[in-house]
């Protein structure tokens, strides 16, 4: 970053002058990055400019810039203002540039509305409860910005499945700890030998999997246990999960390291989509191979599907 423009940054803090923030940022035309492979969501406060200054050294392929939790009252028209500034900075990215702003009903209507002249790859909207809210935030967001959205009400629980109204819904979070607060739930039923807590995360998994959304699993917040976060990690890859929130960079670390790419997967889909191609071509659509054992068209399928994904 130009040192005359990091200074006019900086000054703008030392005197507390939102105006002078406000008009450094300046609407520009993003390149929205659109990928959705990324493995750690990163979390950053929009308010700690010496943060935003390393997003592009950071590990993490997706940067949460967080308005909500961590963000004082005081501090949050600065957070918004440095978060539009930024964006503006970083036309192009590698990594996804991801807003989560306030509750609907604490601001973050107004937040979305200014956030869209911005370009944020995608708006992470917390609390949310129904289909309807959806469908008002839709009505507001930019057509090229991706809604995400963060399960932590009882409301949005029940209406898991059906908060996916369209397509541009594409990332669901799920935030635990504020989800067992409102379903009056004992945090010390977080541990990996809960049977509840298991069929929590299998039950938000499965449902994402079956409407095509992006389950983030949620944010283990004893940051510097690395030990039991790798045992988390091992246990929700086992599950399916690929992508996990993070609050430090040695998760971020372990979560790239864990959930990496199964080269080995991706080979044996490439030979089955070859072999049932050409059985198919000769009428065959089932048939034993004597490494892969019986493929068939779901196996087939299953194999394309995996390929599509890892290039998208």
């Amino acid at each position: 970053m130009d040192d005359v423009f990091l200074r006019s940054i900086e000054k703008a803090l030392e005197e507390n002058d939102l105006s002078a923030l406000d008009k450094i940022a300046v609407p520009k035309y993003r390149v929205i990055n659109k990928r959705e492979d990324y493995k750690s969501a990163l979390m950053l406060s929009a308010h700690n400019l010496k943060h935003l200054l390393k997003i592009p050294s950071l590990e993490s392929e997706c940067i949460m810039l967080n308005l909500e939790d961590g963000v004082s009252k005081e501090q949050k028209p600065f957070a918004l203002a440095l978060c539009a500034i930024f964006l503006s900075y970083y036309n192009e990215s590698d990594k996804k540039l991801v807003v989560r702003v306030n509750a609907l009903d604490e601001g973050g209507y107004d937040e979305i509305t200014y956030l869209n002249q911005f370009r944020p790859d995608a708006i992470r909207v917390p609390k949310i409860r129904t289909p309807k809210e959806v469908e008002n935030i839709l009505h507001l967001l930019h057509e090229d910005i991706e809604l995400h959205l963060s399960i932590e009400t009882c409301e949005a629980w029940a209406n898991l499945a059906s908060l996916k109204i369209n397509k541009r819904v594409k990332t669901f979070y799920l935030g635990i700890l504020d989800l067992f607060a409102d379903m009056r739930m004992a945090q010390s039923q977080i541990r990996r030998d809960n049977h509840t807590f298991l069929y929590m995360l299998s039950h938000f998994l499965v449902t994402c999997k079956a409407i095509h959304v992006k389950p983030v699993s949620f944010v283990y917040q004893d940051f510097k246990n690395l030990d039991e976060f790798k045992l988390w990690l091992e246990l929700e890859k086992s599950m399916g999960f690929d992508a996990k929130g993070c609050i430090s960079l040695s998760q971020v670390s372990l979560v790239n390291e864990i959930f990496k790419d199964e080269q080995a997967e991706l080979e044996r889909a490439k030979v089955i989509v070859k072999l049932f191609e050409m059985n198919r071509d000769l009428g065959i659509t089932g048939f034993v191979d004597d490494e892969y054992g019986f493929i068939d068209e779901p196996i087939y399928k299953g194999a394309l599907a995996l390929l599509n994904m890892k290039k998208s």
